[in-house]
């Protein structure tokens, strides 16, 4: 992990998915509250550019070229993060695979495998290793619905993205007394690079920006 760290940081949001669309809005929107960001998406570039935005803007960050399918990349950032701050205060997962639109009889066995290994297995075991961080921390864990079930050519993508937030849903009620709390939250359609393999060439004007939704998000959990 490359660092651009603050001296104390106050807040530490863990951030997978974080280099582009929601996950980079919410990264910036932390970074401007004080907050220090614990980036984690593959695309190094991506990454390093938002990073360069978080710093032009006065925050830190700390990014990680990484894979959340990779369980043993996975147990190293957790190891680091718990070693250097003892846990976050925050993880909102927006990491994702969309894959693409198809009949559910014709649907790629390749594409559904990584629907399966992103939306949900790399789901079940990030919680499993940021649980201790987030208890460490008294913090939260933020998840994103995006409800497609039984719409036509999305049953890839609904059904995995489903069991997804079926399984933080059920982490959320597990820790309803003792915590970590768990939120889950329903964006805007935003023109991001997801939507528009879902819709291409629709009319982006009447979406909602990242950065709109972010802030929306985020002042619901934490206030202005």
């Amino acid at each position: 992990m490359s660092e651009n760290l603050s001296t104390d940081p106050t807040k530490i949001a863990l951030i997978t998915g974080a280099s582009r669309g929601l996950g980079a809005a919410l990264a910036e929107g932390l970074a401007a509250r004080g907050w220090h960001i614990l980036a984690v998406a593959r695309t190094t570039g991506a990454l390093e550019e938002l990073d360069d935005r978080i710093r032009k803007a006065g925050g830190s960050a700390t990014l990680a070229p990484m894979d959340v399918t990779n369980p043993e990349a996975m147990i190293q950032m957790v190891k680091a993060v718990m070693g250097r701050w003892g846990g976050v205060d925050l993880w909102a997962h927006t990491a994702i695979h969309a894959a693409p639109l198809s009949p559910a009889g014709h649907i790629d066995p390749r594409d559904f495998a990584k629907s399966v290994d992103l939306n949900l297995t790399a789901t079940s075991g990030l919680i499993a290793l940021i649980e201790p961080l987030l208890r460490g921390r008294n913090g939260r864990g933020l998840f994103f619905d995006d409800p497609r079930a039984g719409q036509k050519f999305f049953g890839s993508y609904a059904a995995t993205k489903g069991a997804q937030i079926a399984l933080a849903r059920s982490w959320q009620a597990e820790n309803a007394q003792l915590g970590p709390q768990i939120e889950i939250a329903t964006p805007a359609p935003m023109p991001t690079a997801l939507r528009a393999r879902f819709f291409p060439g629709e009319d982006r004007a009447g979406l909602a920006a990242p950065r709109d939704e972010a802030e929306r998000i985020l002042t619901a959990l934490y206030g202005d």
